[in-house]
C-alpha cells in the first residue's frame, strides 16, 4: 500500500488531531482516515453546540 497523497502540513495537523504518530497517519488506508476525520468533525461540531 502506498502512502497517502497529502502534504506534510496536512499530515502533521491530522496526527495532532488524531493523537497518533505522523507515520501512522501516512499509512492509514484512505477509508479509515476518512472515517476518523468524520468522527473528529462530529466531535468538534458537538463541542461547539454546547
Amino acid at each position: 500500500m502506498r502512502p497517502l497523497q497529502i502534504s506534510a502540513e496536512t499530515a502533521q495537523k491530522l496526527a495532532e488531531a488524531l493523537d497518533v504518530p505522523i507515520e501512522q497517519v501516512m499509512h492509514l488506508p484512505q477509508h479509515i482516515l476518512i472515517q476518523k476525520l468524520v468522527e473528529l468533525e462530529r466531535n468538534e461540531s458537538g463541542n461547539n453546540n454546547e
